[in-house]
C-alpha cells in the first residue's frame, strides 16, 4: 500500500498542486500586471465614462434607437431569463443561425429593410448597407460599416440641425483601418462616434 501511495497517489496530488498554483495562480496574475501594465483600458474592458460614471464599452454594442444617434447593427441576442427577443443583451450572446436561403432570415431583412428605409427617409437610394439588415456572430458588433454609418449622415444631420459635411466628417475621422492593414474592412465604432456626435451639437 506504501508502494502505491509513494509512486502513483503522492506524485498524481504534488502534480496536481504544483500544476494549480502554475496555470492557476502565477500564471494568470503574471499576464494580469502585464496587461495592467502595458494597456490598462484595454485590460478594463475598454470601458467610456462620463462625468465618473461608464456608460459603456468599445468591445460590447448598445441598443441605440434615439434618430439623433447612429444605429449599430440589429441584434439575435434573447432573454437569458425569458427566451426572448432582447437586443445586445451581454449576458446571453448569440446568433440566429439561420443561413442564406433561409426563408425566416430573407423575410426578417426585408421587415428591416423597410424600418430603415422608414427610419431614413432621405438615405441615398440603392440597396441598403448588408450590416444595417443583418446581425453578427455575436448579436453584440459595436461597429458597423462606413457605408452604414455615411447612410444615416441624412437623418442625423435634419435631427441635429448640422450639415450633411460636418456628420460626414466626424465619421471620416472615426474611421479605423483593416487590421495589420490587410485583414477586415474599415468600420467605425458605433459608441465612440455617437460621443463625438453629442460634442458638435
Amino acid at each position: 500500500m506504501n508502494t502505491f501511495m509513494n509512486k502513483y497517489i503522492r506524485p498524481a496530488i504534488v502534480l496536481t498542486v504544483l500544476l494549480t498554483v502554475l496555470t492557476g495562480l502565477i500564471y494568470p496574475g503574471i499576464v494580469t500586471a502585464l496587461a495592467q501594465l502595458i494597456f490598462p483600458y484595454q485590460a478594463n474592458g475598454s470601458l467610456h465614462t462620463v462625468n465618473g460614471k461608464v456608460i459603456g464599452s468599445d468591445l460590447i454594442g448598445q441598443y441605440w434607437t434615439s434618430p439623433r444617434y447612429f444605429h449599430g447593427r440589429p441584434s439575435a441576442t434573447l432573454s437569458a431569463a425569458t427566451g426572448s427577443p432582447a437586443p445586445y443583451s451581454a449576458d446571453n450572446s448569440s446568433a440566429s443561425n439561420l443561413g442564406p436561403t433561409s426563408a425566416a432570415l430573407i423575410q426578417t431583412v426585408q421587415q428591416r429593410i423597410t424600418q430603415l428605409r422608414k427610419e431614413n427617409p432621405n438615405a441615398p437610394t440603392g440597396p441598403v448597407p448588408v450590416d444595417l439588415v443583418t446581425a453578427s456572430g455575436s448579436g453584440l458588433d459595436p461597429d458597423i460599416s462606413v457605408a452604414a454609418a455615411l447612410y444615416q449622415v441624412p437623418r442625423i444631420a435634419s435631427e441635429r440641425g448640422l450639415s450633411k459635411d460636418a456628420v460626414r466628417q466626424l465619421i471620416m475621422n472615426h474611421v479605423q483601418g483593416r487590421f495589420l492593414g490587410i485583414f477586415g474592412e474599415p468600420y467605425v465604432n458605433v459608441l465612440d462616434l455617437n460621443l463625438s456626435l453629442d460634442t458638435l451639437k
